[in-house]
C-alpha cells in the first residue's frame, strides 16, 4: 500500500488504483483496510471532486477512529475539503455530518497540530457559525504560518485549505503569504497532485493584487500539470481572471463549459464560482440587473470564501439597480466582517456601507474604505473604491474631486488589464467633462521611468527596503510598482526580471 500512496502522490492516480486493487486481494488487518479505503477516496477526490468522495472519506475516517486518532482526524479534514467542493450539490448534508463527527474526536495526548486546529475551526464554523469559529480559525492560520516558515512537511498538504480560510476571514496578509508558501513547498517537494491546487491559489491572489499576466502564467502551469497527471484540472482562476479582465465572450464560454463538467461530476462549488464571476463581469460592464441576478444565485449557498466575495458584488449591483432588499445583504456582510479587523475586512465593509449611505456619512465611509484598502494589498478592491467614490462625487456635483478619484481608478484598472472596469471609469470621467482615451495593450505594456528604475534594481538583487531607500519610496510602494512591472512584462517573479528587461529599452 505504501507503493500505491507514493505512486498517487507522484501524480499517477490510475497506476495507484491498480496497486490498490492488488493490495485489496491480499490479507489486510482493520487498520490496513481503513487506510486502503482512505486512499481510494483520495483518488476519487483528485480525479473528479464530485459527490462520491465525501461519503467515502467520512466512512474511512469513522473506520480509522478507534484505530488511529491522528489519522482519523486527518481523514475528517479530507472529507471536509471534499464536501466543500461538492457545495450545493451535497443534498445529504454530509458537510454538517462530517463537522459533527470531527468535533466528537479528541485531539489526543499530543499538542494539536495545525491541521487539528484547522479541522476544529472549520467544523465549528459549519455547526456554530462564523463569529464563533473566527478565533479558532485565526489561531489555526497562525499555526500554519509557523509551519510554512519552518518547512514542515506535515502541514504542507493543508496550506491550500488554510488559504481558503484566510480569504473567508478577509486576512489578505495570510491569504497572499499562505498561497505563495504552499506553491513553493509543493513545487520543491514535486507534489504533482497538490501543486495544481496551490498554483490556482497563488494565481487567484495575484488577480486580486492586480497582476493579471502573472496569474495567467500560473493558471496555465496548473492546467498542464493536471492534464499530464490525469487529474481533473481545477480551472477556477481562469474564470475569475476572464471576468476581471472584462472579456465577456471568454467568460461566458468558460462558465458554460465548467458548469457542464461540474453538473456531470457533482462539483457544486463551481456553481457559486460561476455566479460570482458573472456578477463581477456585469458590474464591470455596468449591467447591474444582470450582476444582481447572478450574485443572488451565488449567495444561495454558503461557499467558504466565495460567498463573502459575492456579497460585495450583490451590494453594489443592488444599490445601482435600486433593489430594496440590498440592506439585508449588507447585514450579512457586516456579520462576516465583524469577526475580522483586517484592512481588507474593514475596507470592503466601509465601501459597502458608503453605497447605502448619504451625505457626510457616505463620504466618511468612502474615505475609510480608501484608507483601509490602501494597506491591504488587495489592489482590485482599492481600485473599485476609487471608482465608486468618484461616481458618488460626480453625482454630488463635485467634479474636480470626482476626476481625481476616477483618474486613479482608471490608471489602476488599465494597468491591471481590467478592461471593463477601465471603460466604466472612462465613461464616468467623460461625464465630468474630461476626455480620456482608451489605453491599448501597447500603452499598458510600456514601463514608466520609475518602474524601469525599480525593476533594474530588483533584478540586481536589491531588496524592497534598499530600493525604497535609494528612490525615497516606502517598501510597500516599491512592492506595488514591482507587481505592475511583473504584470506588464508577463512574468511571475524577480528571478525572471533580468531576462525580461533585456527586451525593454
Amino acid at each position: 500500500m505504501a507503493a500505491a500512496r507514493a505512486t498517487f502522490e507522484a501524480g499517477a492516480p490510475d497506476a495507484a488504483q491498480r496497486l490498490l486493487n492488488a493490495a485489496d486481494a491480499g490479507p489486510l488487518d482493520d487498520l490496513q483496510r481503513a487506510r486502503l479505503g482512505r486512499l481510494r477516496a483520495q483518488i476519487e477526490f483528485a480525479t473528479r471532486r464530485g459527490t462520491e468522495a465525501p461519503p467515502l472519506l467520512l466512512d474511512a475516517a469513522s473506520r480509522l477512529e478507534p484505530l488511529n486518532t491522528e489519522l482519523a482526524r486527518e481523514t475528517y479534514l479530507e472529507a471536509f475539503a471534499a464536501a466543500l467542493f461538492t457545495g450545493r450539490f451535497d443534498l445529504s448534508g454530509s458537510l454538517r455530518a462530517i463537522s459533527e463527527a470531527a468535533l466528537a474526536v479528541p485531539v489526543g495526548p499530543n499538542p494539536p497540530r495545525p491541521l487539528d486546529l484547522l479541522l476544529d475551526g472549520l467544523a465549528t464554523r459549519m455547526t456554530a457559525g462564523h463569529a464563533t469559529a473566527a478565533p479558532k480559525l485565526s489561531l489555526a492560520l497562525s499555526a500554519f504560518e509557523g509551519s510554512a516558515g519552518s518547512g514542515s512537511d506535515a502541514s504542507t498538504p493543508w496550506l491550500w485549505l488554510a488559504w481558503f480560510v484566510a480569504g473567508d476571514l478577509w486576512d489578505s496578509d495570510r491569504w497572499y503569504g499562505l498561497a505563495h508558501a504552499a506553491t513553493a513547498l509543493a513545487r520543491d517537494a514535486g507534489a504533482l497532485n497538490l501543486l495544481p491546487v496551490c498554483l490556482e491559489g497563488s494565481a487567484a491572489a495575484l488577480v486580486h493584487a492586480g497582476q493579471f499576466s502573472a496569474a495567467a502564467a500560473l493558471v496555465r502551469e496548473s492546467d498542464s500539470i493536471s492534464e499530464a497527471t490525469g487529474n481533473e484540472p481545477l480551472r477556477y482562476t481562469s474564470l475569475v481572471l476572464a471576468a476581471w479582465r472584462g472579456d465577456e465572450a471568454l467568460t461566458a464560454s468558460l462558465v458554460a463549459s465548467r458548469l457542464r463538467d461540474a453538473e456531470a461530476n457533482g462539483e457544486g462549488r463551481v456553481v457559486g464560482l460561476a455566479q460570482y464571476v458573472t456578477s463581477v463581469l456585469h458590474n464591470g460592464l455596468g449591467r447591474y440587473d444582470a450582476a444582481l441576478a447572478a450574485a443572488r444565485k451565488g449567495c444561495e449557498h454558503d461557499d467558504l470564501e466565495l460567498t463573502g466575495f459575492t456579497l460585495l458584488e450583490l451590494i453594489e449591483a443592488g444599490v445601482r439597480s435600486g433593489d430594496p432588499g440590498v440592506g439585508g445583504a449588507l447585514e450579512l456582510l457586516e456579520a462576516r466582517t465583524a469577526a475580522s479587523s483586517t484592512p481588507w475586512a474593514l475596507g470592503v465593509r466601509a465601501r459597502s456601507r458608503a453605497l447605502l449611505a448619504v451625505g457626510n456619512a457616505a463620504e466618511e465611509h468612502y474615505q475609510a474604505a480608501l484608507d483601509h484598502l490602501a494597506g491591504s494589498g488587495v489592489a482590485i478592491h482599492l481600485a473599485r473604491a476609487h471608482l465608486i467614490y468618484g461616481e458618488w462625487l460626480r453625482r454630488e456635483n463635485r467634479r474636480a474631486q470626482s476626476r481625481e478619484q476616477l483618474r486613479t481608478a482608471f490608471e489602476m484598472f488599465s494597468d491591471f488589464g481590467a478592461d471593463a472596469f477601465a471603460e466604466r471609469t472612462r465613461r464616468e470621467l467623460a461625464a465630468t467633462g474630461e476626455t480620456v482615451h482608451k489605453r491599448g495593450v501597447d500603452t499598458r505594456d510600456l514601463l514608466t521611468s520609475q518602474e524601469l528604475q525599480i525593476a533594474r534594481l530588483a533584478a540586481s538583487r536589491h531588496t524592497n527596503p534598499e530600493i525604497g531607500s535609494q528612490l525615497y519610496l516606502s517598501p510597500r510602494t516599491v512592492e506595488y510598482h514591482l507587481h505592475k512591472v511583473f504584470s506588464k512584462l508577463n512574468i511571475a517573479s524577480r528571478k525572471e526580471l533580468e531576462a525580461a528587461l533585456a527586451g525593454v529599452a
